[in-house]
């Protein structure tokens, strides 16, 4: 008898510390890695974009300009790449996530997802955007926080778009689709417009629900002008 209780025990002992180290794992490796992920792809952003900024020595050369190529339709954003920063100063002024294509798994380890088929950024329909609410970082752990009125701002290198949140947090189910229409259902908006939807999990260590924030484009503002008053202390 004493072998048995020894033995269940032990056992409730070793079950007890692989739940204290799936725990550790969920609550603080796996941000920790996802905190270094999207530094990464941060870092990958800006030095492209300051590659991008600086003029060829050929082009300064040139005794005439050749005329300028008629605008093309932007290329289509990269599955899995980085393209934008988004900030929201509601969820605190160091806070910034990288943007990238699509909302797979993977993808969202490394940063907040854009729906693949929604609008692009500052684009008229609807930019929509996906975070983790927990694991992976936290992007999107306070998102009960936004309010009306709020800015959330975000950068492709060239531009600063600064939108405004009119509505949210919405509660709605993962089936509802309609949220992430060009004019998305339930947000007020009744016509075409720039609009921004972001959207996360709920409750905050679940995923039966989504939580829901709708957003329209107030100003744009070059790079180069500096940062839009909504980042500024």
């Amino acid at each position: 008898m004493r072998v048995v209780v020894r033995t269940v025990s032990e056992l409730c002992i070793t079950v007890g510390a692989l739940i204290v180290l799936f725990v550790v794992y969920v609550l603080f490796w796996t941000g920790v890695r996802a905190d270094g992920a999207m530094d990464h792809q941060i870092d990958v952003l800006q030095d492209r974009w300051a590659r991008q900024s600086v003029p060829s020595a050929a082009a300064g050369a040139s005794a005439s300009p050749a005329p300028a190529p008629a605008p093309k339709r932007p290329a289509p954003y990269a599955a899995g790449r980085a393209f934008a920063i988004m900030y929201i100063p509601r969820l605190g002024f160091t806070w910034n996530k990288p943007v990238l294509e699509g909302t797979a798994v993977d993808t969202l380890k490394k940063g907040l997802g854009h729906y693949a088929g929604t609008a692009r950024l500052g684009q008229r329909g609807n930019f929509a955007v996906a975070g983790h609410r927990r694991t992976y970082g936290d992007p999107f752990k306070d998102f009960p926080r936004l309010r009306r009125g709020d800015a959330v701002v975000l950068t492709d290198g060239t531009t600063w778009f600064t939108y405004r949140i009119d509505k949210g947090p919405y509660k709605t189910v993962p089936a509802d689709v309609e949220v992430i229409d060009p004019v998305p259902r339930m947000s007020g908006y009744t016509r075409e417009g720039r609009y921004l939807t972001l959207t996360t999990c709920d409750p905050e260590w679940g995923h039966s629900h989504r939580l829901i924030v709708w957003a329209h484009l107030d100003s744009t503002r070059p790079v180069e002008a500096g940062r839009p008053g909504a980042l500024r202390r």
